[in-house]
């Protein structure tokens, strides 16, 4: 029998590999046959990693015994629904290019992947040869299925947790972000109750979290605040929008700040902003090993106890009875950590430590410990927030009767926090739940720490918590200044009123700005309030 001058009509095989041909010679048939047959195209094998399940993820091939990545040139939905159809995992949700998944490593192992969608496996599909590519890691391709219960058509990405983060939104099989014009509290409420995340804690911009790579999906976006989905707002049309992925829109809900931080303590010092650090774990108090201890770490210690800035990270281990357990060691912060137990270090009671070699921190705030703590609550970062100071073992909140400028230097210098920005009044971070300790504030601006300030006593106040006093300080970076303007507007109206009109006047201003603000209708430029 005569064997078929080629098996495939093509000298190049379509998968990217040089195609055997058979000829027409009977003494060599059968073992170019068997060529042939041995040269056809085999299943590549195909995983999704780096996502919430094997069902989503970035794509990744196996070749020559090792695993690589797809380059997303040319990748759409007809190659997701292969990949989809491979894998058994349901419908495509979405096709994602720009590394969503994280950036692979090693091989890029395809490129220009075609496929028409009806094909069995990618390795029915046409493609440039096997490592032929002119992309980088941070074009791999990813896929998400609908079989996938993690996921939806809303999401915040790059944040410590699935309540907090970059905005981004699936439409036509495309995950996208949310452009920050007009972003507000208003809108965030609807993501954070869409999500099941609790209540909005801020509303932010300027790609707080990270840019985005994909499209930019929605702008102008108007909520209400009681929709019950992002998508039931106004907004212009998708894809429609005049910006840049350097406005991004973000949102921190409440249950994001549920994980409570271990507790911390510094002891064997003159006071409660000076000595050994010691952390509770396992209810038994530790200590913490001076190996890699440095600046960084200090700063975490002294943000988290409200004891203003590092000063010393001196070797002195500080007298007094020695620790039972060592609980840290090797700590790695960058400085930014809100505490203590977010650095990176080895497992609890991991430790090569010898006693008496225990990390020590002096704080700024050592000088001012014999006054009264205090904190800034419920705002988007440690120094923007609702006032609180320490009484008597327990946190209580602070009048806004008299409350001023003046007095929101005295708390921004307290906590280390930089200058003040603003001292909104009316309980712009939420009321307080435990006592009003102080009223009638009035500092000069000099005084080191708020308690410092002459006020009526101890929890002596004709107050509720729909007075709470607030504060907004330079420091701790954009989320703080977010409320710049917010703020200035309540402090402008502050101002001591000069007639019986502008005194009757003042109060009805305040409660209209404030409404202002909540429902999200302060200028995005030029901040201007439309009252």
């Amino acid at each position: 029998m005569e064997i078929p001058g080629c098996l495939h009509p093509s000298a190049r095989y379509h998968w990217g590999g040089d195609q055997p041909t058979c000829t027409r010679t009977k003494s060599a048939g059968i073992l170019l046959l068997m060529a042939c047959l041995w040269a056809a195209p085999h299943a590549v094998e195909v995983r999704l990693v780096n996502g919430p399940s094997h069902c989503a993820g970035r794509v990744e091939v196996l070749y020559n015994e090792t695993w690589g990545t797809v380059c997303d040139d040319s990748w759409g939905l007809s190659e997701g629904q292969v990949v989809c159809r491979q894998l058994g995992c349901g419908a495509v949700l979405s096709i994602s290019q720009g590394a969503r998944y994280g950036e692979g490593t090693g091989q890029i192992w395809l490129d220009e992947v075609n496929c028409t969608g009806a094909e069995g496996d990618l390795s029915e599909c046409h493609v440039k040869k096997w490592g032929e590519h002119n992309c980088h890691h941070v074009e791999d391709a990813s896929v998400e299925y609908s079989g996938i219960s993690e996921l939806g058509p809303l999401q915040l990405l790059n944040g410590p947790n699935r309540c907090a983060g970059r905005v981004e939104v699936l439409h036509n099989h495309l995950w996208g972000t949310v452009c920050d014009d007009n972003w507000d509290l208003a809108d965030a409420a609807v993501v954070c109750r869409q999500l099941g995340c609790g209540t909005a804690r801020a509303a932010v911009s300027g790609a707080h979290f990270g840019r985005g790579h994909d499209r930019i999906w929605l702008d102008e976006v108007n909520c209400t605040g009681t929709e019950a989905s992002l998508f039931e707002c106004r907004a212009s049309a998708w894809g429609d929008n005049n910006c840049y992925h350097g406005e991004d829109a973000g949102v921190i809900c409440s249950d994001s700040l549920i994980a409570e931080p271990a507790q911390l303590r510094l002891t064997n010092g003159s006071n409660r902003c000076a000595g050994r650090v010691e952390v509770l774990h396992d209810e038994q108090w530790g200590s913490v090993c001076d190996h890699g201890w440095d600046n960084r770490d200090a700063e975490v210690v002294c943000r988290q106890l409200g004891c203003g800035t590092a000063l010393s990270t001196s070797g002195e281990a500080y007298a007094g009875a020695e620790p039972l357990r060592i609980w840290l060691d090797n700590m790695s912060c960058t400085g930014t950590e809100t505490a203590l137990n977010k650095c990176r270090a080895s497992p609890w009671g991991n430790s090569s430590c010898s006693h008496g070699k225990y990390a020590t921190v002096v704080c700024s705030g050592s000088a001012v410990s014999s006054f009264a703590p205090v904190r800034l609550v419920d705002g988007p970062g440690r120094c923007a927030g609702r006032v609180e100071v320490f009484h008597k073992e327990q946190w209580g909140t602070v009048c806004d009767d008299s409350w001023d400028f003046l007095d929101a230097a005295v708390v921004c210098r307290q906590l280390g926090c930089g200058m003040a920005i603003a001292a909104p009044w009316r309980a712009l971070f939420g009321r307080g739940q435990d006592p009003i300790w102080l009223d009638e504030v009035n500092c000069t601006g000099t005084e080191a720490a708020l308690s410092q300030c002459k006020a009526k006593d101890w929890g002596v106040h004709g107050c509720d918590h729909g007075e709470d006093a607030s504060v907004v300080c330079s420091g701790n970076g954009g989320l703080a200044r977010a409320s710049v303007a917010t703020s200035l507007a309540f402090c402008a109206l502050k101002l001591p009123a000069t007639s019986e009109v502008a005194a009757a006047s003042v109060p009805v201003a305040r409660r209209k700005a404030e409404v202002q603000f909540r429902g999200g209708l302060l200028s995005r430029v030029g901040m201007r309030w439309r009252l």
